[in-house]
């Protein structure tokens, strides 16, 4: 019965020893980001989904006002810019008709953001891509016949604004 007990004792103690060691080289690692923060460095333009809207033509920009016109050697620019996670230009004008370029001032630093542009039955007509701010990009949007569409930020739905083709 003595051996028993020593031997319960001992067995005791390697358990406890070997639950209670320290695992050299273990550290904590945080879960990963549900959202992945893409480079800063822009892609460039975004092509124009297949199945978008006939072309438009005209010229439109917007800056701080909700619409003001204004164009490029490239064709027609509208202005759009986010900062403080909402867009200061929630309403632009773009030429119905024809393609245009959209150019995309993202003022926040280290946040991702996009435009997405919806019909009104919220199909996607165009994605651009993902980047970083401060920043900007130039997306070539396709042709959007007359009327009013949503667009949208993928990374912050609450994000929006409208676009009016005329």
């Amino acid at each position: 019965m003595r051996i028993l007990t020593s031997l319960s004792v001992v067995l005791a103690v390697i358990l406890l020893t070997a639950c209670t060691a320290a695992k050299p080289g273990w550290t904590y690692a945080p879960a990963p980001s549900p959202t992945p923060i893409p480079s800063i460095a822009p892609s460039g333009s975004a092509p124009a989904p297949s199945g978008s809207a006939p072309a438009p033509s005209g010229s439109a920009s917007a800056s701080a006002s909700p619409t003001a016109s204004a164009s490029s050697g490239n064709g027609d620019v509208v202005e759009v810019e986010a900062e403080g996670i909402a867009f200061t230009t929630p309403e632009v004008t773009a030429p119905a008709d024809t393609p245009f370029q959209i150019l995309f001032k993202n003022q926040d630093a280290g946040l991702p953001h996009n435009i997405e542009i919806k019909d009104a039955a919220g199909a996607s007509l165009f994605k651009g891509a993902v980047f970083n701010g401060v920043a900007e990009q130039t997306y070539d949007a396709p042709a959007l016949a007359a009327g009013d569409y949503p667009f949208l930020c993928n990374v912050h739905p609450t994000m929006t604004g409208t676009i009016h083709a005329e």
